[in-house]
């Protein structure tokens, strides 16, 4: 089972990858960072997208629906992943679930002229529930 640092590499293979962060959404605190960031500064984007990741976690307005008496709902974050897009870029956040507190999320800046969005978005999610922490 890959690491931070492993994870960020496989990351960084996928096509149009500009750079990508695994950042705790929390403390909005980098725990690892490989190639560039928006605006050339990691713990910037860090605290940056750790907030758009903060207010989509607490939001009550993307919580599941009730879950019809299962139990599924409260195991999971209310939210898989975030995409943004911009002009020349998307920015894809990808929450991991952990043992512990799943306040850890994957960031990837993607080129958009080369990358391919629906892929980057697969194997996010394929790293996330891969990505062993600690």
């Amino acid at each position: 089972m890959p690491g931070i640092d492993e994870s960020l590499l496989e990351a960084m293979r996928l096509p149009g990858a500009r750079g990508a962060l695994v950042v705790d959404w929390i403390s909005g605190l980098a725990l690892g960072a490989v190639g560039d960031a928006p605006g050339g500064d990691a713990e910037a984007t860090a605290a940056e997208t750790a907030e758009l990741a903060r207010q989509a976690m607490e939001s009550g307005t993307l919580a599941p629906a009730d879950d019809g008496g299962t139990g599924t709902v409260g195991k999971e974050p209310p939210v898989e992943d975030l995409i943004l897009t911009s002009a020349d870029a998307y920015h894809l956040l990808r929450f991991v679930v952990t043992t512990f507190d799943s306040t850890v999320f994957l960031y990837l800046w993607l080129d958009r002229a080369d990358g391919n969005l629906a892929l980057a978005r697969i194997r996010l999610a394929e790293m996330a529930d891969r990505l062993v922490l600690g």
